[in-house]
């Protein structure tokens, strides 16, 4: 039902949609790293904290290019909050639980999104009479809000979950590895980041990431019952 708005391709829509994903990014990667330094804070290491990083305050987390790129393509970052292993009891363990402590924190807020996108958005406001058009368009970007909400949330989760360095898929990685392969791959991250951002922009990366971000919302949407509601 989303899919005229979304794929309409003139000017006010996608104004209208820039809008309505600017706070869902700021919050959703605010988030993210904020989940990251609580993490490592409860596991031992202060160091986000004492930073005054464990705050969803956005200015204390934005990384301007990776903001663009969440706007632009949907996938982005934000600056990474300081992690000291050193501070670990178990590093490799501890390194692994706070890397995916942010995706966790963005599929946990993207499960909030879509409650509310089934009890508030088609549990009222669907089914409400309006008194005017533009009451009834306001109701209708709400609910298309939401939905923003849970989509950009899982592509987000499933994005930082690739096992590519320096996202937080590799960190995951490294409790799998030897962690002599791993520090021979670790040097490589600069370029290793290069060409993964050429893969997003030719596509086949682009592709997997919305093929699996499809299904685990195909999964979502119907565990609430809205299969019938996905674009």
């Amino acid at each position: 039902m989303f899919r005229h708005i979304l794929s309409g391709g003139d000017m006010q829509s996608y104004l209208i949609s820039i809008l309505l994903t600017l706070p869902i990014i700021l919050l959703s990667l605010s988030l993210h790293e904020t989940a990251h330094g609580f993490a490592a804070w409860r596991l031992g290491d202060p160091t986000a904290r004492n930073l005054g990083r464990l705050t969803l305050n956005p200015l204390k987390h934005l990384n301007p290019i990776g903001f663009l790129c969440m706007v632009l393509a949907g996938f982005g970052w934000a600056n990474p909050v300081p992690v000291n292993s050193r501070n670990f009891r178990k590093p490799r363990r501890d390194m692994a639980l706070t890397s995916l402590a942010g995706p966790v924190s963005n599929l946990l807020l993207a499960f909030v999104f879509l409650l509310l996108l089934r009890f508030v958005g088609f549990g009222v406001l669907w089914n409400l009479s309006y008194p005017s058009q533009t009451a009834a368009n306001m109701a209708y970007f709400f609910i298309l809000f939401l939905y923003y909400g849970v989509s950009m949330n899982v592509t987000l989760a499933v994005f930082n979950l690739l096992p590519i360095p320096p996202l937080d898929g590799s960190r995951i990685l490294f409790l799998l590895l030897p962690p002599r392969l791993y520090y021979k791959i670790a040097p490589y991250e600069r370029y290793i980041v290069i060409g993964v951002m050429l893969l997003l922009l030719l596509g086949p990366l682009s592709w997997l990431i919305n093929w699996v971000c499809s299904w685990i919302l195909k999964g979502m949407f119907a565990l609430v019952g809205m299969s019938g509601f996905l674009i």
